[in-house]
């Protein structure tokens, strides 16, 4: 089965989102779940977020950025052209429910992560404040989708180019201290140290936090053991009992070393794929 690129756009530096027809997906897929992709036949499979989907088109919004080899290659895919494989949807969806007042902050990247996540929660009727941070105003996305969403919309930078100068958590900490919010959830999707950080937070004022994690995967069915996080002691498999979990119980020490493991593998293979292609082929 092909996998046709109907779409294509940027959101901002390496930030860029692609539609894809993928009927199958489209049909089962919920907010939280993800897919794995090879963008070419021998290609490594990484998983990404079903950031939208349509059910009456059959398709699929992928929003990547572009840090290592496959995504620099999907990077260079065109509208009309095919990705070799698509398996999904996976992972477990997220808990949807009225929740009551819901703190949504997303973190870089993890932005695109907390779009369907916020859409499906705004759809049951919870109140919702979203904080979108960045390390700066070119590397915020999603902006104009995740007001309409929200009650309350703010906005953080750390180099202080547009919203509130600093970090997510500082001012997530004073909304709860100094605006009096009472907030009854928190969802944290972004870098790993944004979303630890939240996570001491929001233990001393006792408010569940739920973060999506994104360790190295592989097969993305539990079977190869690659995605392994540790969760309130016992070894949990990311791709088939999250990608959701309570961080309260997250080991964010330990996933932060297994996410530097190949980081040298990583900018070899970068590497070698931008050597191959200084006349601007894709050949690898």
């Amino acid at each position: 089965m092909s996998y046709k690129i109907l779409e294509k756009r940027k959101l901002g530096p390496d930030a860029n989102l692609m539609v894809i027809k993928a009927p199958y997906v489209a049909k089962s897929a919920r907010p939280g779940q993800f897919i794995v992709l090879r963008a070419y036949e021998k290609g490594e499979r990484i998983p990404l977020t079903v950031a939208d989907i349509d059910r009456e088109k059959g398709t699929v919004t992928i929003i990547f950025q572009v840090v290592g080899k496959t995504t620099k290659y999907l990077s260079l895919l065109k509208v009309g052209e095919n990705i070799s494989d698509l398996l999904g949807p996976l992972g477990n969806p997220t808990e949807t429910k009225k929740f009551g007042v819901v703190a949504a902050l997303g973190g870089g990247f993890g932005t695109a992560v907390l779009y369907p996540l916020v859409k499906a929660l705004k759809e049951v009727g919870n109140y919702l404040i979203i904080i979108n941070g960045a390390r700066n105003e070119k590397l915020l996305i999603l902006e104009d989708e995740l007001k309409k969403l929200s009650n309350e919309y703010y906005v953080t930078t750390d180099d202080g180019s547009k919203g509130v100068k600093g970090f997510v958590t500082n001012l997530l900490q004073e909304l709860i201290e100094k605006e009096n919010k009472k907030i009854d959830r928190v969802f944290a999707v972004g870098p790993v140290p944004m979303m630890k950080a939240t996570s001491d937070l929001t233990r001393k004022y006792k408010i569940k936090t739920i973060v999506s994690l994104n360790p190295i995967m592989v097969d993305g069915t539990g079977m190869c053991g690659a995605c392994r996080v540790e969760v309130d002691g016992e070894t949990k498999f990311t791709c088939v009992d999250g990608p959701e979990f309570d961080a309260h119980k997250v080991n964010f020490n330990l996933l932060t070393r297994r996410l530097r493991m190949y980081k040298k593998e990583e900018k070899i293979s970068l590497n070698r794929l931008d050597s191959t292609r200084k006349d601007g082929s894709r050949n690898l």
